[in-house]
């Protein structure tokens, strides 16, 4: 029952706070409901930045590999911090000086209308059918265990889910339909520092419990007994090969940090690029240390189970349930549960941006008032949260490891988007037909891959899938560079300063972000084996 009252209790809290740092806020307008007035700055980017990012696909996901691999997976960490930095170099100042809501946006600049709409329709069906369903899946999952709803209500453990999916869901729908972006940012920064204390405290108690009341005993014991659990450097048939770090595994994080619209609508958002920046640098630094929260607990559970628990994933919860004292089981299920709603509420406002302006303006009412667009966009993203709701309960028919499985479809989509945003920016005359070529091959390639992996030849006979993207995203370039050659657009592209937000850049981004690189390198090579 305290657990029960903590958790209620905290949960409020958010919402009391957010709904108070949120009234004045004009949602009237696009900018306003969208971007949140373009008011962020660079604390509250960097936190709903990460918080979007964590959730417990992640948390539960990656700590299960971690169990059965140890730290090399830890490359989905780590190197984010490499393309967050990319980002906030490259592709953040254009952004800006673009004055976008969407990326798309910037694709029907640099293109067209239907190479716009293609990619607002790609991202919206990955959202709905992949994304939200997965999130909600697996947070229904936690919040259900951790709390034994099926015991409290006396119901099966499949109904018991769909409760749970349907809570998750409505709850998350609220936050992200009536309250706009800046709703989703202020929550998200205040449950970002209570997952941060919440996640480091498994660690903590976890380490404690190995180690006869000592952290650094703990530690000590933990590397001396699993020494195996700690090279950074995974062989080919791991789930993250070490040559994979250098072909998809980077594309993979540039296309989520740099061009993903519900990471980079936080950036999109910055008062200024200075705020932008710092924001980005901020998240990339403590992204390094995402591993304490989303690997090392997977290892400890390893150690102290001794490996011999039915599934994998569930080596964080057995976790958190064998170390974590009871008083703080409910605040620890609210800050999970935030974690749950901030990806749930943050992809769903993202979709509701990029139908509102990308796809109910453009083609069912280019007259309408800017308050019409965000009521339309309100209205679909309520269809679009009751899609994945009841999508979401099937996914325990899925397969096992959902955090390598998201990864692997998601390549359907992210290769060819990445491909295009990149050619469009670094090039001035490939021409619109180029990128819609470019889609239709990426996702057309990709889904072959995947039906002969899958339903013919077996996953042994093929290249892993990280492989793959890169080799995609290559032949996609060359695609659009002979296109480019045949047929090239007769005006150049210019890139237009909106002056939306001042674009100064923060004079220290270039050394603070070379050194979180150099950091990310000088991690590899001392777990290197």
């Amino acid at each position: 029952m305290v657990g029960i009252l903590s958790f209620v209790g905290f949960t409020l809290l958010v919402a009391i706070i957010a709904y108070l740092a949120t009234r004045k806020t004009d949602e009237s307008t696009s900018d306003g409901y969208f971007l949140g007035g373009r008011s962020l700055t660079a604390g509250v980017i960097a936190g709903s930045v990460l918080l979007t990012n964590l959730s417990t696909e992640q948390i539960v996901g990656l700590n299960g590999q971690a169990f059965s691999e140890g730290i090399l997976v830890m490359a989905w960490e780590t190197l984010a911090a490499i393309a967050i930095v990319i980002t906030a170099l490259f592709l953040l100042p254009r952004y800006l000086k673009g004055g976008l809501t969407t990326v798309p946006q910037f694709l029907e600049k640099r293109f067209d209308k239907g190479t716009k709409t293609l990619v607002s329709a790609l991202f919206l069906s990955g959202y709905m059918i992949i994304f939200l369903p997965i999130v909600l899946y697996s947070g229904a999952l936690a919040i259900s265990t951790m709390f034994g709803i099926p015991e409290m209500l006396n119901v099966s453990s499949s109904t018991a889910l769909w409760l749970t999916v349907w809570g998750i869901g409505i709850i998350g729908s609220i936050y992200a339909i009536f309250g706009g972006l800046k709703a989703v940012a202020v929550s998200d920064t205040i449950n970002a520092i209570g997952l941060l204390i919440g996640g480091l405290l498994i660690p903590v108690f976890g380490l404690m419990a190995i180690g006869d009341g000592g952290i650094i005993n703990g530690l000590e014991t933990l590397v001396d007994a699993n020494p195996e659990k700690f090279n950074s450097i995974g062989g080919p048939d791991a789930s993250v090969p070490f040559s994979t770090i250098f072909t998809g595994m980077m594309l993979v994080q540039l296309f989520y940090w740099g061009t993903n619209q519900a990471i980079i609508q936080r950036a999109l958002a910055a008062k200024n690029l200075r705020e932008g920046q710092k924001g980005l640098m901020l998240a990339a630094f403590i992204k390094i240390l995402g591993p304490i929260i989303v690997v090392l607990p997977g290892i400890i559970a390893w150690h102290m189970f001794q490996g011999d628990l039915e599934n994998a994933d569930q080596a964080y919860p057995a976790l958190v349930n064998a170390v974590l004292p009871p008083v703080l089981t409910g605040f620890f299920a609210a800050v999970l549960f935030g974690a749950i709603l901030s990806s749930f509420n943050s992809a769903l406002n993202s979709s509701v941006t990029l139908f509102g302006i990308d796809i109910y303006k453009q083609y069912f009412n280019p007259e309408a008032s800017e308050a019409k667009v965000v009521k339309q966009g309100k209205r679909f993203g309520i269809f679009l949260a009751i899609g994945a709701m009841l999508i979401a309960p099937f996914i325990a028919n899925a397969p096992q490891g959902l955090f390598g499985y998201l990864q692997e479809v998601n390549g359907s989509y992210s290769i060819p988007i990445l491909t295009i945003v990149i050619v469009g920016y670094l090039t001035k005359r490939i021409p619109a037909i180029a990128a819609k070529v470019a889609i239709f091959s990426g996702v057309g390639f990709y889904l072959i891959y995947l039906g002969l992996k899958y339903f013919v030849v077996g996953e042994d006979a093929l290249p892993h899938y990280l492989h793959v993207m890169a080799i995609l995203f290559v032949l996609n370039v060359i695609i659009m560079f002979v296109i480019g050659k045949w047929k090239p657009r007769i005006e150049p592209f210019i890139l237009d300063y909106t002056r939306q937000v001042d674009i100064q850049p923060w004079k220290l981004v270039k050394p603070v972000g070379l050194g979180i690189v150099v950091l990310v390198v000088f991690i590899y090579a001392y777990f290197a084996q």
